[in-house]
């Protein structure tokens, strides 16, 4: 004997309530084989519908065995039982249950997605099937823009998508009109002339009427069961088509991912507002980040710049044994021998001598107090000097003692109405022709004009002391400072017989500055880092009102065949994506923030770089994951038929 399509022995099914268990079906023993057209009725609450979901392996028994082509369903896991209602099983609902935001074609391919069918394939048998069933047309039409007839065929045309070789119908015209509910009964009627197994509840015996064999239930019992007119017809018709061949894997990972990115941005877009405010938090965490982080890194250039124009290399040798040595002004063996002696060591690059004073300066009716700096040719090269314009003095010039000299911005803006190049200025009793205008530099002076003459002159014409102040020394590019400072502190040592002097490295006040600055933005970051996981509070708080709002949604792809990890997937890549969109919106937020900053001359150094932006863009995308993940479980667990139940 041939085994049966569908076999239940002694099944019952019993549901808790306060009052206790209460036993909707009772040692229901069913043989259905394929090809029959079967009418299961009776009276409301008598257990039809609970009956037709064990069926349908949307419910389970509470005792009994439950068999499909052969195989018991009683332990198979969520997954195992969600293919067979992709494979075997197609469902058309009294309240048609289609995807308010999907199309015609689009809810009929839905089982197919779930088959992992490919795209072209799946769209294509749905065309067809539409097309068949009088909805050619209408392929393109949502749900509202239907009729209620029409959206029953829509969901017949889903039940068969994939191959529905059995066709479980609950009600299917009890939500219909007179006329839309006979061309829904002639559908029925012709798919199981097709050869497919078809099996109708209802409460209406002029329906049941239809069906070949008609199963009576009363009480959660089943009181007849026989055949309409005496005889079963059973049609063994060809096997019914599919949506197409088992599908590669990979692919159809791929596709799945795909699909699921697809109804995620259309629920996003469904709800834009909740959307928004669900990014908020996302956008300005991340906008917080990345903000601090480009004014951290902003201030450190600016900062390393400042240091830089000291010297890329550069070390400074000061008379006394430290800043603020009293005996320091009694210090005279710092001279431009010494300068001279160190120019011609190996690893030296550049020197200049240094001294200086403040010097009354006149030019024409202009008068300024100035701070006349007695240098080297060479400073340029050695504190990284830029000329705006003109030109700097030449070794031969200052050892020829010559009255030239080099104004800073502020010197030309205070003694000049003009280009200054050319002109002459009186420094003390000095007329000093000035050559060239130096930019800006924290070397010199601050907010006080500044004149760069030869040391030779203001040492012997202007500032009456050969008495140097400092010797900067930078080393050439290869040499470490550390290493340049401890041999040119033994050489000076050896010329003076003594350490009367010491040296400044610039590049370890740059890594003192350096370090603290990267502390304080590493802090500031991890602070603006909350408002990121307070973000993601909001992202877990929103999509638990999202599962709970489209629970029956839930129930309508766990009926047509969504494994768990479909639905967990789905929801998970929601929540992914509405964070990494909130975290591209805030990092065009902070993009503003600086060019507003730069527009109103603000002075916030901001200096935005790709790294810290891609960071911000994967934390957020991993906020995602980790507070989507809960949310999407609670989704994937749900339970089909309370899903389904659900309003």
């Amino acid at each position: 004997m041939a085994t049966p399509l569908l076999e239940l022995h002694d099944v019952s099914r019993a549901y808790r309530s306060a009052a206790g268990d209460v036993v909707v079906l009772k040692n229901i023993s069913l043989r259905i084989d394929a090809g029959e057209f079967i009418a299961i009725i009776g009276p409301s609450g008598s257990g039809k519908s609970t009956l037709m979901n064990i069926l349908g392996c949307l419910d389970r028994p509470t005792a009994g065995s439950y068999q499909v082509d052969g195989a018991a369903t009683e332990q198979m896991p969520p997954d195992e039982l969600a293919r067979l209602r992709r494979e075997h099983f197609g469902f058309i609902f009294q309240r048609y249950n289609l995807m308010e935001n999907l199309s015609a074609l689009e809810n009929v391919a839905l089982p197919a997605v779930y088959a992992g069918v490919h795209a072209e394939r799946r769209n294509a048998r749905a065309r067809v099937l539409l097309e068949t069933l009088g909805l050619g047309e209408r392929v393109a039409n949502r749900p509202s823009q239907l009729s209620g007839g029409q959206q029953q065929r829509v969901s017949i045309a889903r039940s068969l998508i994939n191959g529905g070789e059995i066709v479980l119908a609950d009600e299917p015209t009890g939500a219909l009109d007179h006329a839309s509910g006979q061309q829904v009964m002639a559908e029925l009627k012709r798919l199981h002339a097709q050869g497919h197994t078809v099996i109708l509840v209802t409460h209406d015996a002029a329906i049941a009427a239809n069906a070949a064999r008609v199963i009576e239930i009363a009480d959660g019992r089943v009181v007849a069961d026989g055949a309409v007119g005496g005889r079963v017809t059973v049609h063994t018709g060809s096997a019914p088509e599919s949506a197409g061949p088992p599908p590669n894997e990979r692919r159809s990972r791929l596709d799945a991912v795909r699909e699921a990115a697809r109804m995620a941005v259309r629920s996003m877009l469904a709800h834009r507002l909740r959307t928004l405010l669900t990014m908020l938090g996302i956008i300005i965490g991340v906008g917080a980040v990345v903000t601090v982080v480009a004014l951290g890194k902003g201030a450190q250039a600016q900062v390393e710049s400042q240091i830089n124009e000291l010297g890329a290399s550069t070390l400074e040798i000061f008379p006394g044994a430290d800043f603020g040595d009293p005996r320091s002004g009694e210090i005279e063996t710092l001279v431009v021998g010494d300068a001279d002696h160190l120019a011609a060591l190996s690893y030296v690059d550049s020197v200049s001598p240094n001294l200086s004073g403040s010097v009354p300066a006149l030019q024409g009716s202009r008068r300024a107090n100035t701070q006349v700096l007695g240098v080297g040719a060479d400073l340029p090269r050695v504190r990284g000097l830029r000329l705006k314009a003109g030109r700097f003095f030449t070794e031969h010039e200052v050892e020829a003692y010559r009255a030239v000299g080099v104004v800073d911005q502020k010197a030309a803006t205070a003694l000049f109405s003009g280009d200054p190049i050319g002109s002459t200025v009186l420094l003390g009793g000095m007329p000093v022709e000035v050559i060239g205008v130096v930019g800006a530099s924290a070397f010199a002076g601050g907010a006080t004009p500044t004149v760069y003459v030869p040391h030779t002159s203001a040492a012997s014409r202007l500032l009456g002391s050969q008495r140097l102040e400092s010797i900067t020394v930078r080393v050439r590019d290869n040499v470490s400072t550390t290493a340049a400072e401890a041999l040119l502190g033994a050489e000076l040592q050896r010329r003076h017989g003594s350490r009367d002097f010491f040296i400044y490295n610039a590049d370890q006040i740059r890594k003192a500055v350096m370090k603290s600055s990267q502390t304080m933005a590493a802090l500031v970051s991890a602070i603006a880092a909350v408002a990121l996981v307070v973000g993601g509070v909001g992202v877990m708080n929103i999509m638990l009102v999202s599962v709970k709002e489209r629970v029956r949604e839930i129930g309508v792809r766990l009926a047509v065949g969504a494994r768990q990890g479909d639905i967990l997937r789905q929801f998970l890549i929601e929540a992914v994506l509405i964070c990494l969109f909130g975290g591209v919106l805030g990092v065009l937020l902070a993009f503003g923030v600086g060019a507003v900053s730069r527009v109103l001359s603000l002075g916030m150094p901001f200096l935005f770089t790709v790294g810290p932006v891609l960071v911000a863009l994967a934390c957020s995308s991993a906020i995602g994951l980790a507070f989507g993940y809960f949310p999407a479980r609670s989704a994937a667990q749900l339970d089909p038929i309370q899903a389904l139940a659900a309003e």
